[in-house]
């Protein structure tokens, strides 16, 4: 099978599993300019109330296919970066599920993603150093705002791949799970994640991103949405509530 990103929806979690076993699933270009328009057709899908990102064959990504920097490392970097703001704009949760090697562009991908979970054992890295590229800004700021800027210094200055304890001491994970049980917790809470409201979530991310300028957008769309009237009552009834605001 070509490198290519797959993709399925089942109970409204689209998965979408990075493919190219042959080199760790590392991102060629084309697979790099698929992953935009991939994603834009998911957010725009009703069908679809979160995310997950994962690898093939127990491998999340090994970063960027290093045969496809020879001829323009700056082409493969502007293409990496747009996939990255793409996934870090998608407007519903995302969760990445990382077994194995998240390294250079993999971690790139992971840390757009609102989420992480690891499988023990996996091994994270930011290794622009090791090909002495330039780490674009926007990444950067990304990275620090997971982990801060002494976590982030030490992965970018080093270049050095970091485990789960470490990863999740940083905050570059949020969970780990024992060796068989990342798929079994990924499923239990994306249930979770697609049971809530999807106005509290959207909002949610915005703030949490730095949208600071969206407060009376966001007060508009709950007048406006019945969310709150449906979950409070929905609690007084002891019922599981039916939220009928979705991001358009």
């Amino acid at each position: 099978m070509e490198p290519q990103l797959l993709h399925d929806i089942t109970d409204e979690v689209a998965t979408v599993v990075v493919h190219h076993p042959a080199k760790r699933n590392a991102m060629t270009a084309a697979m790099w300019r698929s992953l935009p328009p991939l994603l834009e057709d998911l957010a725009a899908d009703p069908g679809v109330r979160a995310l997950v990102l994962t690898g093939a064959d127990g491998t999340f990504c090994a970063g960027a296919d290093i045969s496809t920097l020879r001829g323009s490392p700056e082409e493969a970097q502007r293409l990496a970066v747009l996939a990255e703001e793409a996934l870090a704009a998608f407007p519903k949760p995302t969760l990445a599920a990382v077994r194995g090697h998240c390294v250079g562009g993999g971690a790139q991908l992971a840390a757009a993603c609102d989420l992480r979970f690891a499988e023990a054992g996996a091994l994270f890295g930011v290794t622009p150093a090791r090909l002495g590229i330039v780490y674009p800004a926007s990444s950067t700021r990304r990275l620090v705002s997971l982990v801060g800027p002494a976590t982030a210094k030490y992965l970018l200055f080093s270049g050095e791949l970091i485990d789960t304890g470490r990863a999740l001491r940083t905050g570059l994970v949020d969970e780990v799970l024992p060796e068989g049980q990342l798929t079994g917790r990924v499923t239990e809470f994306t249930r979770v994640l697609t049971s809530r409201s999807q106005l509290t979530q959207a909002a949610a991310k915005e703030f949490a991103d730095g949208r600071t300028d969206r407060d009376a957008h966001w007060a508009e769309q709950a007048r406006g949405s019945g969310d709150t009237a449906e979950g409070v009552t929905a609690f007084l009834e002891r019922r599981a509530p039916r939220f009928s605001w979705s991001v358009r």
